[in-house]
């Protein structure tokens, strides 16, 4: 099994230590995983301005780049489900066809559901507040939505009780959105802000040490917010990878 790692432009800019954590993590889980240089942005926030005809490009060269590696992976939920759900559309493919898109993971699901790890990774011992980001939830499937009857699941949480040390807690309205959303954090700025401390308070309620998820793109408006208001408390912040990789 050959892997591509995709790191995407904001994770690159930062979150490196994200990148980092990723690809340490894979090599220690065995995998073939290679790190193809001349990556550029995924296409995502032109397409959700609305301007699709600057992202098409870059759909084909992320296509090309990653044509020969049966999966390629990701430290990032939202630059995924973009990649998986609207590459078919930008490229004018079937969605049953166009295997980059279908082969494009967040490193969570790929953990979870190919790898399938069934011994300690890490050791973190903290306690750790989860966010549950909305494209991480209702676009990947990552967790449950709490607006469906249906079982509860939670991978990211799966793969944090492989860590030793760490108390995995949950905030109240687990999966309600933090306010970030690219385009809506810019056009709403006020109404984002206020769902970026709303969620930020939940998360310090639990008395955790620390906050993660599955997209850097949550916790840096998180962290954003809680730099901007000064009401951090303390907490910090760090994407789940980073703590599933900790002490390997």
């Amino acid at each position: 099994m050959k892997v591509g790692l995709f790191i995407p432009c904001y994770v690159d800019a930062v979150f490196p230590d994200a990148a980092l954590a990723t690809y340490k993590l894979l090599r220690h889980l065995g995998v073939d995983v290679t790190y193809p240089t001349g990556q550029t942005c995924c296409g995502q926030p032109m397409a959700n301005a609305g301007f699709e005809q600057e992202a098409e490009p870059l759909a084909r060269k992320y296509r090309d780049m990653f044509a020969g590696f049966d999966y390629v992976v990701a430290p990032s939920v939202s630059c995924t489900a973009f990649i998986r759900l609207q590459y078919p559309h930008l490229l004018g493919e079937n969605k049953h066809e166009c295997k980059i898109a279908a082969n494009t993971m967040d490193v969570v699901e790929f953990i979870h559901d190919v790898l399938r790890p069934d011994k300690p990774l890490g050791r973190f011992p903290h306690k750790v507040s989860l966010h549950n980001s909305c494209h991480g939830v209702r676009e990947l499937h990552l967790s449950s939505p709490s607006e469906n009857v249906e079982p509860k699941y939670n991978k990211i949480k799966d793969l944090l009780s492989l860590v030793e040390g760490i108390e995995v807690v949950e905030p109240e309205r687990p999966d309600e959105c933090c306010g970030f959303g690219g385009m809506f954090s810019i056009e709403e700025t006020a109404v984002s802000l206020q769902m970026g401390q709303a969620k930020l308070d939940r998360h310090k309620a639990t008395g955790a040490e620390y906050i993660t998820g599955a997209d850097c793109s949550c916790l840096m408006h998180m962290a954003g917010v809680a730099a901007k208001e000064g009401t951090d408390g303390g907490i910090k912040f760090k994407h789940v990878v980073e703590i599933l990789a900790a002490g390997l």
